[in-house]
């Protein structure tokens, strides 16, 4: 029993390390196709805009002072004489240090009279990360939840008075001279902090600029905008490689093992382009996940809680689902597919879901109501018999990927007009419970100034999506 139990984790594991490897080693060559055309079939005559260029893996520090200068001279048009920022969103934004707050609260201080200038007030845990990148000085307590005086990294063990975050901040603030000024900040303040900042800070007030800070980021800078192509140029290779690995393994594999190829593949391309040395701030927003690639039924549930470890097989859906993200900007990429023979309600579903991606590209331009372009895809839904299938909105905007879905969405109660610059996801699903089939393919698409524009080259087609294995 023991040799059998032996001989078959030796086996399990050579079989993962092999397709990780594989996939490795090919990422690496010039080729990217194992022995299907795949990367023939990209659709090359949209009018994409320039992807960023190797060595260009993340916005640099200018983008982010910049940037941070636009929201200064909008609040002290408002008449604010700083900004204190909270949401992880908005640090990593306004900021560019690519991190995460959890329940250690960080906050980033920008007098608005002052160039260039960041303070922060953020947790010992972070303070090599923050100080390495863009700080003009550092104040920080020493983990949550925080003890008076309680600093072992100073010799101080103290088992002190348990500090609350938002009141060590105020302490902090008092330094700042703030009597009579206005903070513009993205905190929604309760009735608690706002008895707790008249007592601390008598005199300041605070507005809230939480608007403000998503406007802008909605709104893409060309900067911004040529990551994300970037980000979907390996895309483009990811898909052909997952659709050649179907072709190829066929249903010798699992939707499981597909993810674990298309990600090690993912990573390894581009890893390939970006410049790093294992130190902070370089290769940073940086991921390609594919642990939603399923197979069979479970295809047709929007929001899954299951493992996916089914076989791909003959008649059944597969859907390959990737994200891809480059110096925090890219979003995702879903395609589907109906391995023969398809059924004749597999193929409908299919159609109108194509039929419905493309309507949002055509229908999509600047001055154009969010709703109106929802309800344009419903009605096409309904039209066609489909409701039983629709399940959710047929797209959302892309956000940074600390944030992922971001306003505005094509939803029928969002009345936002569209405008240059803004970018949303393609995905008018459609999710059969009962006969175990879903098709919702992705995309990003850009607003353009005369239209949109689908940032992938990967097509919505039959040719691509109906394999015979």
């Amino acid at each position: 029993m023991n040799n059998d139990r032996r001989s078959f984790i030796k086996k399990m594991g050579l079989g993962l390390a092999a397709t990780t490897l594989a996939a490795q080693n090919l990422a690496s060559c010039a080729s990217t196709s194992i022995s299907g055309n795949s990367e023939n079939l990209f659709v090359n005559d949209r009018a994409q805009p320039e992807p960023a260029p190797k060595g260009y893996d993340r916005l640099p520090l200018s983008w982010y002072h910049a940037t941070t200068q636009r929201l200064k001279d909008k609040v002290k048009q408002e008449g604010a004489d700083a900004i204190l920022l909270q949401h992880d969103v908005n640090l990593v934004y306004f900021t560019g240090c690519i991190r995460g707050s959890g329940q250690r609260t960080t906050w980033a201080f920008f007098p608005v009279e002052e160039k260039d200038t960041i303070y922060w007030y953020a947790p010992s845990i972070d303070r090599e990360l923050i100080t390495s990148w863009w700080s003009t000085d550092f104040q920080y307590y020493f983990c949550y939840p925080h003890a008076r005086g309680g600093f072992p990294n100073k010799g101080q063990v103290v088992k002190g008075e348990r500090v609350g975050l938002f009141d060590w901040l105020l302490e902090n603030l008092q330094e700042r001279e703030l009597a009579g000024k206005t903070v513009a900040t993205d905190i929604a303040l309760t009735n608690t902090q706002i008895e707790k900042i008249n007592k601390a800070l008598p005199g300041t007030t605070f507005i809230n600029i939480a608007d403000d800070c998503l406007q802008m980021r909605i709104r893409k800078t060309p900067e911004e905008i040529a990551l994300c192509q970037r980000a979907y140029r390996y895309f483009d290779k990811v898909h052909a490689f997952a659709r050649d690995f179907i072709l190829e393994h066929g249903t010798d594999t699992t939707d499981f093992a597909i993810g674990q190829a298309i990600r090690a593949y993912g990573i390894q391309l581009m890893m390939n382009d970006i410049e790093f040395d294992g130190r902070p701030h370089t290769a940073v927003g940086v991921d390609s996940t594919a642990h939603y690639v399923r197979a069979g039924v479970a295809t047709a549930y929007p929001h899954p809680n299951q493992l996916f470890y089914c076989k791909v097989e003959k008649g059944q859906p597969l859907y390959v689902n990737t994200d891809i993200r480059l110096g925090g900007f890219g979003g995702e990429c879903y395609r589907n597919y109906l391995i023969a023979p398809w059924t004749d309600h597999q193929n409908k579903m299919w159609e109108v879901v194509m039929e419905t991606a493309e309507m949002m590209v055509s229908e999509a331009k600047p001055g154009v109501i969010c709703s109106d372009v929802a309800a344009k895809i419903h009605e096409h839904q309904v039209k066609n018999g489909m409701q039983d299938y629709v399940y959710h909105r047929p797209g959302h905007g892309t956000g940074q990927h600390i944030e992922g879905h971001q306003a505005p969405f094509f939803s029928l109660g969002d009345h936002t007009p569209l405008e240059e610059g803004m970018m949303f996801s393609v995905e008018p699903g459609l999710y059969d419970i009962k006969n175990g089939v879903g098709i919702n393919p992705s995309d990003n698409l850009l607003i353009t100034k005369d239209g949109a524009v689908l940032m992938s080259r990967i097509p919505f087609s039959k040719e691509w999506c109906y394999l015979t294995l």
